[in-house]
């Protein structure tokens, strides 16, 4: 498999995460800031290959066999970012591009090997779940911020964006995973919260509040 044969199926693995439908050429595109026709022969090769079913205007899935390569993919990129956090001290903002180079490695000896002497983690340093080395998943309980009610409290376990502007301002704010918050009222108007993090307040805009993910420890 190639580089961007790889990349594509990371791709359709990710969107397919976040809808119940075959994903669409142009949300592949779009994702990977390409053509839509380069997306189409690309798509063509990957159906031959059989690592996805394709049929024209009708979307993509996944084949049982490019379900697992994507994972597989997944598990590395997740693995290297654990890896460059804990054992390099990296900040979460600055290991993506740097897995996404190293996610390329071929060597399933040298993966396995990094999963054992990381202590086989089940998540990245983002909160995502990392693919074992039969492509299992570990399900993890959680929902938006912006889900939860006033009075309730909880515990922030992932990002929906991971970008490093997105991990800054969590940086800057003093969240990160584990970090308990408490909710204590939302804003009618715009639909901010205003919320407690350890002793002190802040108030948390939707759009914030729609990418960090949470699990409620407790009821109101």
């Amino acid at each position: 498999m190639t580089l961007s044969e790889e990349n594509y199926l990371k791709t359709i693995y990710h969107l397919t995460q976040s809808t119940q439908s075959e994903v669409s050429t142009n949300a592949i595109a779009e994702k990977m800031e390409t053509k839509a026709s380069s997306v189409t022969d690309m798509l063509k090769k990957l159906a031959e290959k059989n690592w996805i079913f394709y049929k024209k205007y009708q979307g993509v899935s996944l084949t049982e066999q490019g379900l697992l390569a994507a994972k597989m993919i997944v598990r590395k990129h997740r693995l290297w970012e654990f890896f460059l956090v804990d054992k390099l001290h990296f900040a979460w903002d600055e290991v993506h591009d740097i897995a996404e180079q190293l996610e390329h490695i071929k060597s399933e000896q040298l993966i396995n090997k990094l999963d054992d002497f990381l202590g086989n983690p089940s998540r990245d340093p983002h909160g995502d779940s990392i693919p074992d080395r039969d492509g299992n998943i570990i399900a993890i309980e959680k929902v938006l911020l912006s889900e939860v009610l006033p009075g309730q409290a909880c515990q922030c376990v992932g990002v929906k964006d991971s970008s490093a502007a997105f991990l800054k301002y969590l940086d800057n704010h003093q969240i990160a995973l584990g970090t308990p918050i408490k909710i204590l009222s939302i804003e009618e108007f715009d639909l901010s919260l205003k919320v407690q993090i350890k002793d002190q307040q802040h108030v948390i805009s939707n759009k914030i509040a729609n990418n960090l993910y949470v699990k409620i420890i407790q009821d109101k």
